[in-house]
């Protein structure tokens, strides 16, 4: 009942925000495709999403067992709060990183992302319920900012025709991330137990956060040179 409410306030609000572009095209299936000048650029962005939303799987559908299991706490509504901070703490990060340069900011939302996985691992090791809370924010923020200021680099350098196919094909990446990782988590569950399996899960989605922000800096420091070359360039035209 909660979500059928909600989804009709949606719909009201849907209906009486006014549109802001004209209407063109027609409905149909959107085809997923990314330009080869966009793909390194994705590539780097769409694996940071998948971490990111790998981690939020894990939480929704994991976290209550960890907090019983592992850490020996049954209680449902903490349980829930846990699950839900990870969205909050994103939705924050989101709003607060809009402005960051959209590189930077992937490579910051992989790091911090790193080191949510690395809290998550030790509140697991010692069952601790202030590292488990501790794990689920840091990851949010993590989430939300490698997550928003990835579509949005994806974005910047997709012609804008083309910006529909490559950001479906952006969010068809990360709802795979939120579901069939955690599904392996299940599986690796019953054969390791819920403790082993869930550092092993935090250990990768850590080591694909790092690779992201090692790729970042690798194309950044292939872009330097070239961006120094042009300004030398332009400055000597200059003069």
């Amino acid at each position: 009942m909660v979500h059928i409410v909600l989804v009709a306030l949606a719909a009201i609000a849907v209906l009486v925000v006014p549109e802001t572009s004209g209407k063109t095209g027609k409905i149909g299936f959107q085809r997923l495709s990314v330009p080869p000048q966009v793909r390194p650029v994705f590539v780097t962005a769409a694996l940071a999403a998948f971490a990111g939303f790998s981690v939020t799987g894990l939480f929704t559908s994991v976290a209550p067992a960890f907090l019983a299991n592992v850490v020996g706490i049954d209680n449902h509504a903490l349980a829930g709060l846990i699950a839900g901070s990870i969205f909050g703490a994103s939705a924050v990060a989101q709003i607060v990183a809009a402005r960051v340069a959209p590189q930077r900011a992937v490579a910051l939302g992989c790091t911090i992302l790193a080191l949510g996985m690395a809290i998550l691992v030790a509140a697991l090791q010692f069952s601790s319920l202030a590292g488990l809370i501790a794990a689920a924010l840091v990851s949010g923020i993590g989430q939300g900012i490698s997550f928003s200021r990835g579509l949005a680099a994806v974005a910047e350098r997709t012609p804008a025709q083309r910006r529909a196919e490559v950001s479906s094909t952006y969010f068809v990446v990360a709802y795979i991330a939120i579901s069939l990782p955690v599904i392996s988590e299940g599986f690796a569950a019953r054969a390791l137990g819920l403790r082993t399996s869930g550092i092993v899960f935090a250990t990768s989605v850590g080591v694909l956060a790092l690779t992201c922000l090692a790729a970042i800096l690798w194309q950044g420091s292939r872009q330097k040179p070239e961006y120094g070359s042009a300004e030398t360039l332009s400055a000597a035209k200059s003069n």
